[in-house]
């Protein structure tokens, strides 16, 4: 879920309407402190190495900012593995509306695809957009959340799912 949703998600439309723009302000400012300890969940570099190896097109559907995106991408190493990524930017709506995965699948001349993510925003997103969607538990959500949400299947790990790739990616 984007800053876009979340303030009112978490403390209501009124805080919204008084201070929404100023807490995501101040969270970004909090963020950037700590930014250089974000690391990438193991295995997710050889995930994107797998997917593209299958000659798939692999494009990165994030609501961060992109000052943001640009520090994930650079940490994941990933700029020459993803076709594209998408940033808050993007889209007028955050997931778990559709609007970053229909720009994703734009991106790169598509219509036909497979969601991966590890929210329920991400599924529901999905879901919404008419994907077959899969979810790995890295997001801190139970499995049941995950089907619940519109995942057909939820794995464990990254490098779970990575061992079941073929059958993700002919699921379009």
């Amino acid at each position: 879920m984007g800053g876009d949703k979340l303030v009112a998600a978490v403390a209501g439309d009124e805080v919204e309407a008084r201070h929404g723009d100023a807490l995501r302000d101040r969270w970004s400012e909090e963020f950037d402190l700590m930014i250089d300890e974000v690391q990438p969940f193991e295995g997710a570099r050889a995930l994107l190495e797998a997917t593209r190896s299958m000659d798939r097109r692999v494009v990165l559907a994030s609501s961060g900012n992109g000052k943001h995106v640009d520090h994930y991408l650079d940490v994941l190493d990933a700029r020459e593995l993803a076709h594209d990524w998408t940033t808050a930017e993007d889209a007028e709506q955050s997931k778990p509306d559709p609007d970053l995965v229909e720009t994703a699948m734009r991106k790169v001349g598509t219509a036909r695809a497979v969601m991966i993510g590890d929210s329920v925003w991400d599924a529901e997103a999905g879901e919404r957009a008419g994907l077959t969607t899969y979810a790995v538990r890295t997001g801190g959500f139970s499995e049941s959340e995950l089907t619940e949400a519109g995942a057909r299947r939820v794995y464990d790990s990254l490098e779970e799912l990575r061992a079941d790739l073929g059958r993700v990616v002919e699921d379009r």
